[in-house]
């Protein structure tokens, strides 16, 4: 007879389902693991940026050693390590709490985010191992992790620098391939501006959303949507869904000078 028992793991809300007195059975899938990263991603996003206020008051040098936890629910949680030894899950970055007021607060950030994106990387690949991901799987998954941008990126800006890089070299390239038409035949010419017109016609709201569709969102990580409402920080330019710093339209109207709150929380160091 087989019996089926369950165990949650630590702070991940994951069940692992055990068979046959604990041989581990394969019931995940690469959409799976990958989707438990990008909610534990978000929750540490929204800790590092929308929430920074509520988290740098939770990692008090005066308390013990302190991780930051992301969850796949897409919240975070700033608690003490687990207990077991060897832990059910590889453990993220011991006493972030320690260097909060040793160092700026935008370099304590970008140091716990680099820490995080390492954690991040490693809970996903045990459970690619233990779920037991052939060569194929465990590229597959990584290339979907690498597609996202990191928490560093993200917190630093630079993910939001790197958009507009690619952009110039798009545009550059676009520029450069309609210069290299405007010298061929006179045919040739006629037919290409023929289509390059019914493209523009056609294609220009395309345009307008690809544009935008390299911005992130500096809470949630997410691209631009044209059906979502955003808004810019005036200080740092970072642009963010309004429903991630709760900001509706009709409240945006009435700011003259919008902050975020990673800009509205900042501290001065003594």
């Amino acid at each position: 007879m087989v019996f089926c028992c369950f165990q949650n793991l630590n702070h991940n809300n994951t069940v692992v389902r055990r068979m046959d007195g604990g041989t581990l059975h394969n019931l995940r899938t690469v959409e799976e693991v990958f989707k438990d990263f990008k909610g534990r991603r978000a929750g540490i996003i929204k800790a590092l940026t929308a929430d920074v206020g509520e988290f740098f008051e939770q990692c008090d040098p005066e308390k013990e050693n302190l991780c930051l936890y992301g969850l796949p629910t897409e919240q975070w949680e700033v608690t003490l390590p687990a207990e077991e030894v060897p832990p059910e899950l590889p453990e993220p970055a011991l006493g972030i709490n320690f260097a909060r007021d040793g160092m700026q607060e935008k370099d304590w950030l970008a140091l716990v985010a680099v820490h995080s994106d390492a954690w991040l990387l490693a809970v996903a690949h045990y459970f690619g191992a233990r779920f037991g991901f052939d060569k194929a799987d465990r590229k597959r998954l990584f290339t979907m992790i690498n597609d996202l941008p990191t928490i560093f990126e993200i917190v630093s800006g630079s993910a939001k620098k790197q958009t507009k890089e690619k952009s110039s070299v798009s545009n550059h390239s676009s520029n450069k391939s309609k210069s290299s038409g405007k010298a061929r035949g006179s045919e040739s010419a006629k037919y290409s501006k023929s289509v390059q017109l019914k493209d523009e016609e056609e294609g220009l709201d395309e345009e307008e959303e690809e544009e935008h569709g390299d911005t992130l969102c500096g809470a949630c990580g997410e691209n631009y949507a044209s059906d979502e409402f955003w808004i810019c920080c005036d200080i740092c330019e970072k642009w963010f869904h309004g429903k991630c710093v709760k900001i509706t339209p009709a409240r945006a109207e009435h700011i003259k000078q919008y902050k975020c709150p990673s800009c509205s929380n900042k501290r001065a160091r003594p």
